[in-house]
């Protein structure tokens, strides 16, 4: 019988072999993502089928892949994410471009697995087939795309600004997310030899929390030279403090390489620290309402729906708890246990875990909705108080800081009371933060009483999300104080703590007779204890050795830190063992901070157990249960 005759009637079959040929002349077609969990991709358009060989969008719909990237935010507690998802878009929604696909970078799937694998491990699950990153992803030989760019903001960059421009134009517009990153990078690579960027960690949404530093050696810790920061954006709608340190940033950049001499002098002897945003997830919320918007409540918070400015541990009530204690120290006070039992936003363990890396000595939070410098404490002694005096020990120096921004400011300087922020004329446009409203859970109280850092917050204006056209004035007003209250990190005292040999000592305490509050060295031995004019008793201690006194006299006029060094010599016998394990060890050896990454975001609880054969299924089974025959069994580990 002829091969291609039909078996039963004997009828020629060329249809089928036609259709074959015919498909030739008809390949698939780019059509735009209808994919609910992929419209946010940083492209549009997509081809069926998939590198799964889904053919529509009801199969990939249905398909335990597509609902594992979908409920992924909620298996992962928020960890890895969006990056996962957008990962997992790229292979299932995988990018078309004239007709043709276009695969996933394979060094973006390898890194994203490194850092994420232990989060699968964490829930007792496999990693994903169809993210292998060998099976269906591409060299960038091969020509691939980055399908995680967008987080980076690498799409949607700020357009170039004409060449003929001088060197400190500032375009005062309003940032969006990806515009910030491309001009800080941007700012940084026109200083490398004095700027560089980095990330603290991720917001809940994937965003990077970029900082942009300037100092003579970007990347490094320099004996001596103080650390300072900058934090804008804490509430998402607050976005004056944001486009402040943007300005400020292409402000120091610009100066420094025209010879600015003020400039030069605080950029070679102090380490600024610029995070423009803290909260880019919030900012993306505000946005969406537009400049002009006076909003109190929408952005403000963080993806999570936290407050990050509410979201630190409560160690004031422990600082209260222990002022009556003779000897006790309100300082570098752990993280107690029961904090972590809550929710905690990612936002806020970067923040905590950088004021860990780095020895700040001062800071500022910049805020919007009023016009008025607050300092700590910002939790009422008393917590039925509202309105509340709470003083730190060291009073006097916050209030010297607080007024070294203000009086800057010709704004909050200006005697008139029928303005914004006129409500504290009287006050010298300071005031104590409780006294003012009180709360828990603050930054700058956080800052105070775990670390050695000093934080004030301003308050840079009445309207939150002013109009465009308001930027360059807010700039003005604001610059000289921004560079005012940066010369503060250098008042005070500063010197090395070492032994008898010359050797480095970390972790002595630097005490301050009269003041309930100690500093600790850094690493290299190097301390800096912010003080007003005065004379002093000034001790260093550490555990093994002996304590040294020094009386030391700061003159009025004095602005540059006096060097006060410190030689200990050891003894044989410790007096107090407690005080001698908490000043090795400041921190809680079982604090989950210590085990948190900021960009691989392992902070996940332990395992809950295996699944091995005879046993029941891991927890997260139940969200593929709507599907009967194609359960996601390679999500099972193999025991």
């Amino acid at each position: 019988m002829n091969p291609y005759q039909n078996a039963r009637t004997g009828e020629k079959v060329i249809s089928q072999i036609h259709f074959i040929q015919e498909s030739e002349f008809f390949p698939s077609k780019c059509v735009d993502i209808a994919l609910s969990s992929c419209t946010d991709v940083a492209y549009t358009q997509m081809m069926y089928p998939n590198f799964l060989d889904q053919k529509s969008r009801e199969v990939i719909e249905y398909s335990s892949e597509y609902i594992l990237i979908s409920v992924l935010h909620n298996l992962l507690q928020g960890e890895c994410n969006p990056d996962l998802r957008l990962l997992g878009c790229s292979v299932l929604a995988p990018q078309c471009e004239k007709d043709k696909v276009i695969k996933p970078c394979r060094h973006v799937c390898e890194n994203l697995k490194k850092n994420c694998l232990p989060a699968f491990d964490a829930i007792d699950m496999a990693w994903p087939y169809f993210l292998d990153c060998d099976r269906f992803f591409a060299g960038e030989e091969e020509g691939c795309f980055d399908p995680l760019a967008k987080l980076r903001g690498e799409v949607d960059v700020e357009e170039d600004l004409p060449s003929d421009l001088p060197g400190t134009f500032i375009k005062f517009k309003h940032h969006s997310y990806s515009q910030m990153v491309s001009t800080l990078k941007k700012t940084a690579s026109k200083c490398s030899h004095i700027a560089t960027t980095y990330s603290i960690g991720r917001s809940f949404e994937g965003k990077d929390l970029l900082v942009i530093e300037f100092s003579t050696k970007p990347g490094h810790h320099e004996l001596l030279k103080p650390e300072f920061k900058y934090i804008g954006n804490m509430h998402g709608n607050e976005v004056v403090g944001k486009e402040l340190l943007i300005y400020l940033a292409q402000y120091l950049c610009s100066e420094y390489l025209l010879g600015n001499p003020r400039i030069q002098t605080l950029i070679n002897n102090t380490r600024i620290h610029l995070l423009p945003s803290l909260n880019p997830d919030g900012y993306e919320l505000a946005a969406e309402e537009g400049a002009g918007y006076n909003g109190w409540v929408i952005g403000r918070q963080t993806a999570q729906n936290l407050d990050l400015n509410r979201n630190f541990p409560d160690l004031t009530s422990e600082a209260y708890s222990r002022a009556g204690i003779r000897g006790a120290r309100l300082d570098h006070i752990p993280i107690p246990q029961s904090y972590w039992w809550g929710k905690v936003a990612p936002e806020t363990k970067a923040v905590m875990k950088w004021l860990r890396s780095i020895p700040f000595v001062l800071s500022a939070s910049l805020h919007g909705g009023e016009l008025v410098v607050t300092y700590p404490y910002d939790y009422s002694r008393h917590p039925m108080e509202e309105k509340m005096f709470s003083p730190t020990p060291d009073e006097k120096m916050f209030k010297m800081l607080a007024k070294a921004y203000a009086d800057a400011h010709p704004v909050i300087s200006d005697r008139s009371e029928l303005r914004c922020g006129g409500n504290f004329v009287k006050r010298g446009g300071i005031i104590n933060g409780a006294e003012w409203y009180s709360f828990t859970g603050g930054m700058a109280d956080f800052n105070y009483l775990h670390t050695n850092c000093f934080e004030v917050t301003v308050e840079v204006g009445c309207e939150k999300f002013p109009l465009e056209e308001e930027l360059f004035t807010i700039w003005h007003e604001n610059r000289d104080a921004l560079l005012n209250y940066m010369e503060m990190v250098h008042r005070g005292i500063k010197g090395i703590v070492s032994d008898k040999f010359g050797n480095p000592i970390k972790n002595a305490r630097i005490s301050v007779r009269g003041i309930q509050h100690d500093v600790t060295t850094a690493a290299d031995g190097d301390y800096w204890r912010l003080l007003p004019p005065g004379t002093y008793i000034i001790s260093a201690q550490a555990a093994g050795y002996s304590r040294v006194m020094k009386r030391v006299t700061l003159p009025a006029k004095m602005k540059r830190a006096g060097r006060v060094d410190f030689v200990l010599r050891p003894v044989e016998a410790w007096p107090n063992k407690l005080l001698r394990r908490s000043m090795e060890d400041p921190y809680d050896p079982y604090d989950p901070l210590e085990l948190f990454d900021p960009h691989a975001q392992h902070g996940q609880p332990e395992a809950r157990g295996g699944s091995p054969p005879g046993r029941e299924k891991p927890w997260w089974w139940s969200y593929f249960s709507s599907l009967d025959l194609h359960k996601p069994l390679w999500l099972l580990k193999q025991h």
